[in-house]
């Protein structure tokens, strides 16, 4: 398959799949809700947005390089002159034959300077200059890449932290539930123990499990806000104000492809191992710029000066003026450094076997994230199955343990185990869920096509209300 076919396919075909199986709920926009605030308020994306506007300039520093620079300065101050010139010849208009031995001297003590210098440089050659443009060229790459998987990761943390709330008000929910049921346990077992139908014993654990239940809620209370508030310093706004939907019916979505395929398409699209190996051609640029070749340089250069000095001295008023102006060609050698450029390249030459290190690692944890989450969809799809059927029959023993208790064939703990069992089955199946969900979509980060869109797949399989699963 063309690899671009295929990466459309494995990113869009979930989707596509979703939106045929599945009624489009109007109402379960919560979750873009919270992306889009996300966009607005997660300091990490506004940093990675910052960090991206600075690495798009590298391109532009890249091509100032070799485009000619020019600089001008000017002095202005007081400053004393001495000169004093012998053996010179001497010749004037009238003055014939010309002097020979000519002593001339000047002196200006404390005279007003003024000095002005225009100089321009235009590089012709130059291996460090070559070096440090491809350089700056890979990093204005590496800044694109770290943008995109900013986005990513943005996308992988919203519905991370969106999931944990909804797991957290489930499980209040739930606790608060079964805190009804031992109530309502407990005023059973109370009613049938004054009448002498049943031993103390089952009011003592009756009334140890609704103490144990009410620790439950707290505890559940406390994670609630926690995750709340993770939720709301991530996108600013209050979580108590949103009716957040849970993934509680609907098919599931499948990897869309094999477990080779996507562990190609890792390979060959992954952020991560993309922006590592540029880091690691940034290192050979960085130890190519203290070669031998790299370290001359030709360039064009012209200047033009001027110094004016005027003042008095040891014989009267005086003035000094120099003019100078040049064009030509400038060669640079380096020819000894004491050791330091040799020192700088060496230390590159290391830097850029572990950036190369680096790389290698980073694929490879790639290629094994790409499998732990091509896993969790895969098997998470038939655990999530599997609970579903495991609910189904913990509600039925919830059913019959009720139905023996009241023929006095179960006892209230053998009922309130019965429906403890059932609450954290549910629990369970919810999270298994979710995991789902969330692996599908790393897989798609992994494969380095995760994109807005993807979100309205994990939309439609939210609901405002709980159901049994289908």
């Amino acid at each position: 398959m063309n690899p671009a076919i295929r990466k459309k396919f494995l990113g869009r075909s979930w989707l596509v799949l979703w939106g045929v199986m599945l009624p489009t709920w109007s109402e379960a926009s919560d979750l873009l809700n919270v992306w889009q605030a996300a966009q607005q308020h997660d300091l990490a994306y506004q940093a990675a947005a910052a960090g991206h506007q600075a690495g798009a300039t590298q391109k532009d520093q890249a091509s100032a390089l070799w485009r000619p620079t020019l600089q001008a300065s000017g002095t202005e101050g007081r400053m004393s002159s001495q000169s004093q010139i012998q053996g010179a010849q001497f010749s004037a208009p009238g003055f014939f034959p010309a002097t020979n031995n000519a002593n001339f001297n000047t002196s200006i003590n404390g005279g007003l300077l003024q000095r002005w210098s225009v100089q321009g440089r235009q590089p012709l050659i130059s291996g460090d200059r070559l070096a440090q443009g491809r350089e700056l060229d890979l990093k204005s790459q590496v800044a694109e890449l770290e943008w995109a998987n900013a986005r990513q990761d943005l996308i992988l943390r919203t519905v991370q932290r969106y999931f944990e709330v909804v797991l957290a008000q489930e499980a209040l929910r739930v606790a608060r539930q079964q805190t009804l049921a031992v109530e309502r346990a407990l005023a059973e077992v109370q009613r049938k123990f004054e009448l002498g139908e049943v031993p103390v014993t089952d009011t003592h654990e009756a009334l140890a499990r609704r103490e144990a239940m009410k620790a439950q809620v707290l505890a559940a209370e406390a994670n609630l806000q926690m995750k709340q508030q993770a939720l709301g310093d991530m996108t600013g706004i209050n979580p108590d104000e949103l009716t957040l939907a849970v993934p509680y019916s609907g098919a599931l979505p499948t990897a869309g492809a094999s477990l080779n395929d996507w562990l190609m398409d890792a390979s060959n699209h992954n952020l991560q191992w993309q922006e590592k190996s540029l880091q690691v051609e940034i290192a050979r640029q960085e130890a190519k710029r203290y070669g031998a070749l790299s370290s001359s340089s030709v360039d064009l250069v012209g200047e033009v000066d001027s110094d004016h000095l005027t003042g008095s001295g040891n014989y009267g008023s005086a003035s000094n003026t120099l003019r100078t102006s040049l064009v030509g060609v400038q060669v640079t050698i380096p020819l000894y450094s004491g050791g330091m450029r040799s020192a700088h390249q060496d230390e590159k030459t290391y830097l850029a076997r572990q950036a190369q290190a680096e790389s290698e690692q980073v694929h490879q944890l790639v290629l094994l994230s790409t499998r732990e989450a091509w896993l969790g969809v895969t098997t998470g799809t038939q655990r999530a199955e599997a609970l579903a059927h495991a609910m189904t029959a913990s509600d039925d023993r919830v059913n019959s343990t009720h139905l023996g208790q009241q023929v006095g064939d179960r006892s209230t703990l053998d009922l309130l185990n019965a429906q403890s069992e059932a609450a954290s089955t549910r629990l369970a199946w919810l999270q298994a869920r979710i995991d789902v969900l969330i692996n599908r979509l790393r897989l798609s980060a992994l494969g380095g096509h995760l994109e807005d869109s993807d979100l309205q797949g994990v939309n439609a399989l939210l609901t405002l209300s709980p159901s049994d699963p289908k």
